[in-house]
C-alpha cells in the first residue's frame, strides 16, 4: 500500500513539473522597451540624426566632420 502511495506522489510531482514547463514555453519572452533618443538637426544641412551620432562644435550640432568644417549655413 505504501508503494502505491509513493508512486502516486511521484506521479503528481512529475505531472506538476511537466505542466509548469509547458506553461513557461507558452509565455512570450520578456522584451525590453525600445530606447528613445533625442533627435537633433545638423546646423549645416538640416538632416535629423540621433544626438549620440551628432558632432558637437561651437555650440552647434553637425552630422559629419565635413559639415563641421563648413560651419553653419
Amino acid at each position: 500500500m505504501i508503494k502505491i502511495l509513493v508512486l502516486l506522489v511521484i506521479g503528481f510531482v512529475v505531472w506538476g513539473i511537466v505542466r509548469a514547463y509547458q506553461r513557461s514555453l507558452a509565455k512570450p519572452p520578456a522584451s525590453k522597451p525600445p530606447v528613445v533618443e533625442d533627435m537633433v538637426k545638423c546646423a549645416h544641412c538640416g538632416v535629423n540624426l540621433p544626438r549620440s551620432e551628432a558632432i558637437y562644435s561651437g555650440g552647434e550640432l553637425f552630422c559629419t566632420p565635413e559639415h563641421k568644417q563648413l560651419g553653419k549655413k
